[in-house]
């Protein structure tokens, strides 16, 4: 009896040992990709469509673009052969393509295949202007040049060409979807294919005709997670290999951080590529009222602000185009100076006995909106009580998008990436506007912001800054923010670096110079 026990005994430890090798083996599977995780979901994978930074981060790895922006913002080939030949009147732009490249479906990539990804994005990109505005024709002049026509001479061009967005897609799978979004799939020219795709994760694999440098993993699984604490947790126990930073609370990033310096993690940052910014409706009283406005921008301690809410990680920002661009010291907007806000409000029959109500909208989705929106109000209570008071309100981030347009917020939080590496990325879409009536945007990118505000010398200098090169655009955009600043239509708060946290097994993230993680470089040790 006793050596049946003895015997059952052993059989059951060697029975755990081998359920404990096969879940080993199991989890080893698993993680032969590498894993990689952000919040938020994916809806869609077309190029044309594509407004998130985790979805532009996806296609970076699975398509290709013509021209890339290294680390120091200049522009080099990647589909293209070389520069850009621009003819002498401005008018004509000549691309050499690269040749032996092919497709996802084994399809030829060549110029035509460009030509039918660039007009696709004309007819149904969600920011087709971005194009339409600039480009009057497309043309095959060989089999691997590409003709751009363009309807006046445009410096922002090569730029735009760096854009994510603009990734060529397969004529031949994307025959059916001319004219509509292609939201379950993806066929381009990158190191990777697409496996897998739903919203919450994309399984992509090494795409063995390859042209250019091979990824040094086996693959990536893209994981989308709802909130913070989720993926705090998630790379805190090793579920996921590599986390970035897009919608993660700044406590979490604090705590991310001092693991870095322990030595529990590895990480990998970007320059600041995302503006956070308030966005004040200027068609309807009280915020129509430019001194009104103007009071506002002298209220908020940005210092203080990023201080409380991110521990210091996010840069106060005085500027609408983040500063680098601009390659000098420029800061615009006010700094903080509460007494000249009084003096302001006063003069517009506020203060002591009429205090100005501002409601003011944050995504609740986000959690730096909301401890910026509280450290602001009770900033106001303390400095300014007698005069403004702010009130809250919290609406989920895709309510907020939506009604933007509508006019359904008098003053919001928001933030904004650059489609591409460029101070125009960022100016126009806030900026411009195309039917301008005493100052309010009728018609144009300006309204879809939620401002509302437009001025005529600032759409001039838009149209100028396209025939010039150099300092001289440079300072353009610097006029034009200076503009900007006195409609008062915008308050620049922070400067938000990407960043990438990875376990120590894995290797420290890179950043492409358009603040995208390269996945294809990275690798477990």
């Amino acid at each position: 009896m006793l050596k049946t026990n003895y015997t059952k005994s052993i059989l059951k430890v060697l029975s755990i040992i081998l359920v404990i090798f096969q879940l080993s083996c199991v989890q080893n599977k698993k993680r032969e990709n590498i894993i990689v995780a952000s919040a938020g979901k994916i809806e869609s994978l077309d190029p044309a469509q594509a407004n998130t930074l985790r979805t532009l981060q996806i296609l970076s790895a699975l398509g290709d673009t013509l021209y890339k922006i290294n680390k120091e913002g200049n522009i080099y080939p990647s589909l293209a052969k070389e520069l850009p030949q621009v003819s002498k009147n401005g008018l004509l732009i000549d691309i050499p393509l690269r040749k032996n490249i092919s497709f996802h479906d084994g399809s030829i990539f060549n110029a035509k295949a460009m030509k039918f990804s660039l007009e696709r994005f004309m007819e149904i990109g969600t920011l087709k202007y971005l194009l339409n505005d600039k480009i009057e024709a497309i043309e095959i002049k060989d089999e691997f040049v590409l003709r751009i026509k363009l309807k006046k001479p445009s410096s922002s061009i090569k730029s735009l060409l760096t854009s994510v967005n603009l990734t060529p897609v397969s004529p031949n799978s994307y025959s059916d979807y001319k004219d509509k979004f292609n939201n379950k799939s993806f066929v381009g020219t990158g190191p990777y294919f697409l496996k897998n795709f739903n919203s919450s994760q994309q399984i992509i694999k090494p795409f063995n005709n390859y042209w250019g440098d091979k990824p040094l993993n086996k693959g990536i699984d893209f994981i989308n997670y709802s909130n913070s604490s989720t993926l705090f947790g998630a790379i805190k126990t090793k579920q996921v290999d590599v986390l970035i930073a897009n919608s993660i609370a700044d406590m979490h990033r604090l705590s991310l951080n001092n693991m870095v310096k322990k030595d529990k993690l590895n990480s990998g940052e970007s320059a600041p590529k995302s503006i956070g910014y308030i966005t004040f409706k200027s068609n309807s009283l009280p915020l129509s009222n430019q001194k009104i406005r103007k009071a506002l921008l002298y209220t908020i301690d940005r210092k203080l602000i990023s201080q409380r809410v991110s521990f210091g990680t996010r840069e106060p920002l005085y500027s609408i185009a983040p500063p680098k661009f601009y390659k000098k010291k420029f800061s615009p907007w006010p700094f903080y100076k509460p007494k000249l806000a009084r003096t302001l409000l006063k003069e517009e029959g506020y203060c002591e006995n009429n205090i100005l109500n501002i409601p003011l909208t944050f995504r609740s989705t986000v959690p730096a909106d909301k401890n910026l929106a509280l450290i602001w109000q009770e900033q106001i209570k303390r400095d300014l009580s007698d005069c403004l008071k702010i009130t809250l309100n919290g609406v989920e981030s895709t309510t907020v998008y939506d009604q933007l347009s509508k006019g359904s917020f008098e003053a919001v939080i928001l933030d904004w990436t650059g489609d591409f590496s460029d101070p125009i990325a960022y100016l126009a879409p806030l900026l411009s506007c195309n039917n301008i009536k005493n100052n309010t945007c009728l018609e144009g990118e300006a309204v879809f912001s939620g401002s509302f505000w437009g001025n005529k010398e600032v759409q001039e200098l838009f149209k100028k800054s396209e025939e010039l090169e150099g300092e001289s655009r440079l300072n353009t955009f610097i006029k034009i923010e200076q503009i900007a600043e006195q409609g008062s239509s915008y308050l620049p708060v922070w400067l938000i670096k990407p960043k990438a946290w990875s376990l120590k097994d894995i290797s420290q993230p890179e950043f492409s110079g358009d603040g995208l993680i390269i996945l294809k470089n990275l690798k477990r040790n």
